[in-house]
């Protein structure tokens, strides 16, 4: 590295940690005033800002690694404090600043803002830097995705279809629904820093081939796999494990309610104890892939003392036939099971995200065997932690998909502005469309190092709140650059004879699912910024 190099290096560290000083202030000056509850716009914008200065620090050493690195990680961070001041502006004094506080950013701000330094970077990605190992993770899953999901993503966009098991059985031959399960359980994963990284890799590369069809997959066992691993018995990782990374059993998560969300302490649900195991009763809402899955991960309440909160919920692993995509009814006098329970599916029509199908869930006393209880009788009352170890992989799984969405409306304005000529001259040579594409080229590369080394954090046992971090950042971005995308096309943007429009659509629910944006920002980063304040 040049001295030149070493010294913007320097400045634009002194610069992130400049930053946090103000977000640390507003951290503080937030608990003085009453706290999140009292003051629920402050403390999200603190959230949005912290997470954008948390990215552009994860990416100081990927700065390091060339001009072209150093090129995007500048234009990330002059975007990122930018953010931070249009936060701040008229509320300065809530913020704890004083006149003037921009000054020390402003020259910064002013060259990595520049129309032509941006436009610089409009086809400059710039490489992702994931060593020999993971480099190949990502080109076989690359290819997976360009020859096996998209030939099939637009179709089943258009007319709400299903996945083809085609994906389904190669995704498994590829190894991918094991990503996370541990060697001795059949999968892939080996333990240390590298743990989340082959899981982030590949879950970037299927979304860049369709986030319905593709990058979704494998999200839920992801989820399972982490909760059996943090609260199975023995014998249910011995038996549910070979089963989720070998796909024989495909999985749906059923935790939402209608009348309650990202309020999971609140849920109604219950399951009953009865003679050999359980009675589940109750409706559940959004539970994605319900219909094709072979087994429902299910939060319920087994104590009817609601003053418990999320310390009276259960997990359990609960057993079902495929259905039809339409919507389902099983009753299991009818499957020669126990009990008469029933079990009815109710599909969601959604703008985008399809192929795996949203459904609310209807629970009529259906039995669930005592040995489904995840964690046994010690497991009873801790579902929710046991939940949340599947969640918070989720939530950087999301952030990966966000990135692979992301870097298919890129590639795809790209191309578009090459070929298209517009009075006499291809749209690429517009500065406007070049600032752009390079304002894109920036976070998506950023946004994709903060992943990484958020996964690796994990792998070392952290990174609970980079991961909330991660994605409450990269899904909002992962909207404005898709919708950019869809601009550069023009009118062809807003027609359905090109992709971009279904990345759009399917990068608006992003920041939705895996835990809504403002209840992860105001319940999740804010208050452990607070924490750490103490």
């Amino acid at each position: 590295m040049s001295a030149t190099e070493a010294t913007n290096h320097t400045t634009n560290a002194e610069l992130i940690e400049r930053a946090q000083s103000v977000i640390d202030e507003a951290t503080r000056r937030l608990a003085t005033r009453g706290g999140i509850d009292a003051n629920q716009s402050f403390a999200y914008d603190i959230a949005h800002a912290a997470s954008a200065i948390a990215t552009a620090r994860a990416c100081t050493g990927y700065a390091e690694r060339g001009e072209a690195e150093r090129h995007l990680v500048e234009a990330f961070l002059a975007l990122a404090l930018t953010d931070l001041a249009a936060r701040i502006i008229g509320r300065e004094q809530l913020w704890g600043v004083e006149p003037g506080w921009f000054a020390t950013f402003s020259n910064f701000v002013a060259e990595r803002r520049e129309p032509a330094f941006l436009a610089s970077l409009a086809e400059t990605p710039g490489p992702k830097h994931l060593g020999p190992d993971f480099e190949m993770v990502s080109d076989m899953f690359h290819r997976f995705a360009l020859e096996k999901v998209r030939p099939h993503a637009e179709h089943v966009h258009r007319a709400n279809g299903d996945i083809p098991e085609s994906i389904i059985a190669g995704l498994s031959e590829l190894g991918g629904f094991g990503l996370s399960v541990p060697e001795e359980f059949g999968g892939f994963a080996t333990g240390g820093e590298s743990e989340y990284l082959a899981m982030v890799v590949a879950t970037e590369e299927l979304s860049w081939g369709g986030l319905g069809i593709g990058g979704s997959l494998i999200t839920r066992p992801e989820i399972l796999t982490r909760a059996l691993i943090k609260g199975g018995t023995e014998e249910q990782k011995q038996c549910w494990l070979p089963r989720l990374a070998s796909a024989e059993s495909l999985v749906a998560v059923a935790v939402t309610e209608p009348d309650f969300g990202s309020d999971v302490a609140g849920i109604n649900t219950m399951a009953i104890k009865t003679d050999g195991g359980w009675l589940i009763s109750g409706t559940k809402t959004w539970c994605t892939f319900a219909a094709r899955a072979d087994v429902l991960m299910l939060l319920a309440r087994t104590d009817a003392d609601r003053s418990l909160a999320h310390r009276g919920l259960s997990l359990f692993l609960v057993e079902k036939p495929q259905g039809e995509s339409h919507g389902f009814r099983f009753d299991q006098e009818e499957l020669a099971g126990p009990g008469s329970g029933r079990l009815e599916g109710r599909p969601i029509d959604t703008l985008g995200y399809r192929g795996m199908h949203s459904y609310e869930l209807s629970f009529d006393n259906w039995f669930v065997p005592e040995d489904c209880l995840v964690g046994g009788d010690a497991g009873i009352g801790k579902g929710f932690y046991f939940q949340m170890a599947g969640f918070e992989n989720g939530r950087i799984q999301t952030a990966a998909r966000a990135v692979g969405v992301m870097q298919a409306a890129y590639d795809a304005a790209l191309e578009y502005a090459r070929n298209r000529v517009v009075f006499g001259e291809a749209i690429l040579e517009y500065e406007l469309t070049r600032v752009k594409l390079g304002t894109m080229a920036a976070i998506i590369q950023c946004s994709r190092q903060f992943s990484l080394e958020v996964a690796r954090l994990m792998g070392r046992g952290g990174g609970a709140m980079e991961a909330s971090m991660a994605k409450a950042y990269v899904c909002r971005a992962a909207e404005w650059v898709t919708r950019e995308a869809m601009q550069i096309h023009g009118g062809m943007g807003y027609a359905e004879e090109y992709p971009v429009s279904r990345y759009f659509v399917d990068a608006r629910v992003l920041s939705i699912f895996e835990g809504a944006d403002e209840t992860l920002c105001l319940k999740v980063v804010t208050r452990r910024l607070l924490d750490e304040l103490d």
